[in-house]
């Protein structure tokens, strides 16, 4: 998912986003402050961008009884704009 911020910065821009958040591996504490790396924090061409992923259940109406286990959860990746969050 991206958000309506993520989606007016232009096909070309979405281009490198999504990139750069397929590319993501430098997970720390400023950027990944609870080590679980569903949450990320980059600047793409001098833009901050976040991501996130969330943990639901298989009918996307609650938060996943255990996130861990693919057979009950669904996750959702939304790419988005600090000011969006």
């Amino acid at each position: 998912m991206i958000t309506a911020g993520i989606d007016g910065l232009g096909l070309v821009m979405k281009a490198m986003i999504f990139e750069a958040v397929r590319n993501f591996k430098d997970f720390n504490s400023d950027n990944d402050p609870n080590n679980e790396h569903d949450f990320g924090s980059l600047k793409v061409d001098g833009v901050q961008i976040f991501w996130k992923i969330d943990y639901y259940d298989l009918n996307f109406e609650f938060c996943s009884e255990d996130p861990s286990n693919p057979a009950i959860t669904k996750r959702v990746l939304t790419i988005l704009l600090p000011e969006e969050y």
